[in-house]
């Protein structure tokens, strides 16, 4: 098993969101601020008078865990949702998961998925 992490853009929540839904079982989306490579907005403040580049951009991390067989096509889809072509569009993290444990069913491994 693998769990995969994908550090996106917030705006492309909905579309990994609507490319995964049906290969996973579930996933996890934890929205937050992050700092990359990706060109941080220019925020108005002071009234609208002054301007300023904000510290962080909203980002999201997607969250799933899936049986090795089905890697591949889901980091294909997240990177094809997410993909904008500028800098900052995120990055995917694959981990190796040694056990995972469904509280409500007491299921291991694969069937807790």
């Amino acid at each position: 098993m693998k769990q995969i992490e994908a550090t996106i853009q917030n705006d492309k929540i909905g579309p990994v969101a609507d490319a995964i839904k049906d290969m996973v079982g579930g996933f996890t989306v934890l929205e937050g601020n992050g700092r990359g490579s990706g060109q941080r907005q220019t925020m108005r403040g002071g009234r609208g008078t002054g301007t300023f580049v904000a510290e962080f951009n909203k980002v999201a991390t997607v969250s799933t865990i899936v049986d090795d067989s089905k890697v591949e096509a889901i980091i294909k889809a997240i990177s094809d949702a997410a993909f904008s072509g500028k800098a900052g569009d995120g990055i995917i993290v694959v981990s190796t998961v040694d056990d995972v444990i469904n509280i409500a069913s007491k299921k291991r491994g694969s069937e807790a998925l």
